[in-house]
């Protein structure tokens, strides 16, 4: 299929519409006036929010529920193969594509920039989208998270100018050829698909040569490209934050770069972790142009993604942190920048693992992140796409694990308990850290912070 074939499109089907890439690209087809169906297993307030915005959306595994003269069909590799829908589609000879298909498609007439890692991602294309926009580039975006700028996965745009993420898992990332890319991490994950680190590593320098024109890239990665490429990083690398510290609950410091030098950026989001991924936008951004004003500007008023170090609730006593951490480096990241920001103060974190692989593959660095909370506490694993593997459970990490304080409650006693005054009167910092359905506890223990 073309960009001029995809443009003939009257309907489309998505199945698994709630997924966070899927309903970004839904979001887009439907701004371009095409008629949006879907199936997704349960109800969330995203999916609410897309049937608010015209989509017709069910959630059972039913053919009778498909309407009539689909023009293409688009799925995530999270559905099973074997879905009732999905095959239904397949034996009827529907022109059925993978999500990353489409968006190489929608991208491919565009100027893209496709941002890579295995981390950080997500939080460098929202900070890129947002200088963008507040320095007069006027880019269309898909985002995989709602960043709070534009409450939204889906930005909508005026000119050639496109921000995809561009998402290593599947190797969905190989069907984007960006004209500009960014690397922010290329850490072992995934194992399940990419078998080794070292194909981890391969499929990165496989999305890094298909970059057309300049890469930048976090300083010191073992990356390839057959284009131009720039390092940034803290401390380090061509473009570099210097003389980073905390002042009034802002990441301050200077931008030192091949371009334009610019000092005392004050910006919103917690952790060295994060400036790093300011510093890769920024310096994307000066490629394109963006005034300094622009983007000091963008930084100030930035203002995070959901479940990305997210402030949930925040009284006198306590504050409570939802993460989507579900990586050793991005649990380390989380409780490190919680550290900067609320310094001398006892953190507790309740984690969820996600995958039952990627327990098993990383179960030294989970035990080795959580033992620098003050009060761990696991929940068991959440199995998204996987069968149980045997042994593997959330007592394997448990059981590395050298903090005295560790805990292990199931999910049902972690929100009764954090949800009483009693556990509340003991916590500082709480954070909820995975990448899995613990955001279900999010609600109950605000409300619960909320009345304390």
């Amino acid at each position: 299929m073309r960009v001029q074939e995809l443009a003939d499109i009257k309907k489309v089907y998505f199945v698994g519409i709630g997924g966070i890439g899927m309903s970004a690209i839904a979001r887009y087809m439907n701004n371009q006036g095409m008629e949006v169906y879907g199936y997704d297993l349960t109800k969330t307030p995203l999916t609410e929010k897309l049937s608010v915005e015209g989509m017709k959306i069910h959630y059972e595994e039913d053919i009778k529920r498909i309407p009539k003269g689909i023009d293409l069909v688009v799925y995530t590799p999270a559905v099973p193969s074997e879905h009732k829908e999905l095959t239904y589609f397949r034996t009827n000879n529907y022109p059925v594509l993978k999500r990353a298909e489409v968006l190489g498609i929608i991208s491919r007439s565009k100027k893209t920039i496709g941002v890579a890692g295995t981390h950080g991602k997500t939080t460098t294309t929202s900070i890129l989208t947002h200088i963008l926009k507040v320095g007069g580039v006027d880019c269309t975006a898909f985002l995989g998270g709602i960043a709070g700028n534009f409450e939204s996965n889906y930005v909508a745009g005026g000119s050639d100018w496109v921000v995809v993420e561009a998402d290593e898992f599947d190797r969905s990332f190989l069907h984007l050829h960006p004209k500009l890319a960014i690397v922010t991490s290329m850490d072992a994950d995934h194992l399940d698909i990419y078998g080794t680190a070292d194909s981890v590593t391969e499929g990165f320098n496989l999305f890094a040569q298909n970059c057309e024109e300049k890469l930048f890239h976090k300083n010191g990665l073992p990356i390839k490209p057959n284009c131009e490429q720039e390092s940034y990083g803290v401390d380090d690398g061509n473009y570099r934050a210097e003389n980073l510290h905390v002042e009034e609950g802002f990441m301050v410091f200077d931008l030192v770069s091949p371009k334009e030098n610019i000092g005392e950026l004050r910006f919103t989001h917690p952790g060295k972790h994060n400036v790093e991924n300011a510093v890769g936008a920024i310096a994307v951004a000066q490629e394109l142009g963006v005034s300094a004003e622009s983007i000091k500007k963008a930084l100030a008023s930035f203002k995070g993604i959901k479940r990305r170090f997210e402030i949930v609730a925040k009284n006198d006593r306590i504050t409570y942190v939802d993460d989507y951490a579900h990586h050793p480096e991005e649990l380390k990241a989380a409780i490190a920048a919680a550290k900067i920001l609320f310094p001398g103060k006892k953190i507790t974190g309740i984690f969820q693992p996600h995958l039952f692989t990627r327990t098993r593959d990383f179960v030294d660095g989970f035990a080795s992140a959580l033992d620098e909370l003050d009060f761990p506490v696991l929940i068991p694993i959440y199995p998204a796409r996987e069968l149980p593997i045997a042994g593997v459970t959330s007592t394997l990490i448990l059981d590395k694990m050298k903090n005295s304080n560790k805990r292990l409650l199931t999910k049902e006693e972690a929100t009764e308990e954090f949800a009483t005054k009693k556990a509340l009167d003991s916590i500082e910092v709480l954070l909820t850290l995975g990448a899995g359905n613990i955001d279900h506890l999010v609600p109950i223990i605000k409300e619960a912070i909320d009345r304390y």
